[in-house]
C-alpha cells in the first residue's frame, strides 16, 4: 500500500509539473521574465517595454523584470542575450538597430541578427517626422528643397547618433533628392532636439514619441512625415510620398525576441501574450499617448519584416559608406 500511494503522488506531481509548463513561458517557473532593453531607463523604448511587460505579466502570471543595458547601439545588450548562461527567461527588445543596421554599420559583431534570436512579434513603429528650425523658411517639402539647395554648401544636420533610424533617413533622402547634406550626430535625440530649436543646425528627422510636442509648441516645424499614410494623432502634417517622394517610408521600429532555440510552444504562448497586451484598450491609450504605432504580428511576420528591413538598409549603408566603428 505505501508503494501504491507514492506512485500516486508521483504520478500526481509530475501531472502538475507538466500542465504548469504549459502555462508559463520559461522552463524556470519560479523564476520572473527578465525583458532586457538596450537604451537607458525613461527614453521611449523604456516605456513601451514597461507598458507591454506589465499588460504581459497579467496574462502570463509571472513577473516581467526589465533591465536595462544602454550602449553601442544595443549591441552591449544584444550580446548578453545572446550569451546569457540561462536565456531560458529572457525576453529582448531587438529593433531597427539590433535586427537591420549593425549588421551593416559594424565590422564585427558579438552576436548574428540572424541566428541568434527567434521573433516572437513586431511591438511598435515610431513615424519619423522631417523637422525644420523655427528659421528656416521653409512650410512643404518643395519649399524646403528649394531652401537646402540654395545654401551654395553642404546643409548641416541632425541626429540622435550614426547609424540611427534618424540618420538613415536623412541619407535616403539625400540619395531621392539630390541634396549635398553634412551629418551632425548628437548622443541622444535630446541634444540634437536642443540644437535644432535653438537654430544651432537647421533641420533633422525625428520620432513622433521625442518631436511631437516640440512641433506643437511652436518650436519646430514638421515639413512631413516618413510613413505611408499620416499618422492619425498628427493628420494635418502631410506625408512626404504625398509631397512628390513617392514611396519613401522610415520609421524607428521595434520587436520582441528570444534566445534562438526556444521551443516553439513557448514563443506561441508569449507570441499571444504580446498580441493582446497591444490590442488592449490601456495599452492602446497609452502608446497613442507616446505618438508610437502598435504593430501586433505573429513571429513568422516580424522575420519577414525584419529581413526586409535587413535588406532596404543595408543597401543604402554600403552604397553611402556609413561605418560606426
Amino acid at each position: 500500500m505505501p508503494t501504491m500511494t507514492l506512485s500516486r503522488r508521483a504520478f500526481c506531481a509530475a501531472a502538475l509539473l507538466s500542465l504548469t509548463s504549459l502555462a508559463t513561458p520559461a522552463a524556470a517557473v519560479d523564476k520572473p521574465m527578465e525583458w532586457v532593453v538596450g537604451y537607458a531607463a525613461g527614453g521611449g523604448s523604456d516605456v513601451v517595454a514597461r507598458t507591454l511587460a506589465e499588460a504581459m505579466s497579467k496574462s502570463l502570471n509571472q513577473t516581467v523584470i526589465v533591465n536595462n543595458k544602454p550602449g553601442a547601439g544595443t549591441n552591449i545588450a544584444a550580446d548578453y542575450v545572446a550569451h546569457a548562461k540561462d536565456p531560458a527567461n529572457l525576453m529582448f527588445t531587438a529593433d531597427f538597430a539590433t535586427l537591420a543596421a549593425n549588421p551593416f554599420l559594424y565590422s564585427k559583431l558579438s552576436y548574428d541578427a540572424e541566428k541568434d534570436f527567434a521573433p516572437v512579434g513586431l511591438m511598435v513603429r515610431f513615424p519619423l517626422l522631417l523637422v525644420v528650425a523655427p528659421n528656416v523658411p521653409a512650410k512643404n517639402l518643395q519649399e524646403f528643397l528649394a531652401w537646402a539647395r540654395s545654401q551654395g554648401q553642404a546643409t548641416p544636420y541632425a541626429s540622435p547618433g550614426a547609424g540611427s533610424p534618424h540618420h538613415l533617413a536623412t541619407e535616403l533622402l539625400r540619395e531621392r533628392s539630390g541634396l549635398k547634406l553634412q551629418h551632425v550626430p548628437y548622443r541622444g535625440a535630446a541634444p540634437a532636439l536642443q540644437d535644432v530649436m535653438g537654430q544651432q543646425v537647421p533641420f533633422m528627422f525625428v520620432d513622433t514619441a521625442s518631436g511631437w510636442q516640440h512641433v506643437t509648441s511652436g518650436k519646430l516645424r514638421a515639413i512631413g512625415v516618413a510613413s505611408p499614410q499620416r499618422v492619425s494623432t498628427m493628420s494635418g502634417v502631410p506625408t512626404l510620398a504625398e509631397q512628390g517622394l513617392a514611396g519613401f517610408e522610415a520609421y524607428a521600429w521595434q520587436g520582441l525576441v528570444v534566445r534562438a532555440g526556444t521551443p516553439a510552444d513557448t514563443v506561441a504562448l508569449l507570441n499571444r501574450s504580446l498580441v493582446a497586451a497591444l490590442e488592449s484598450t490601456a495599452v492602446k491609450a497609452r502608446l497613442s499617448a507616446l505618438g508610437v504605432e502598435p504593430t501586433p504580428g505573429t513571429p513568422a511576420q516580424m522575420a519577414s519584416y525584419a529581413r526586409s528591413e535587413r535588406e532596404r538598409w543595408g543597401r543604402l549603408i554600403r552604397d553611402a559608406g556609413i561605418k560606426v566603428d
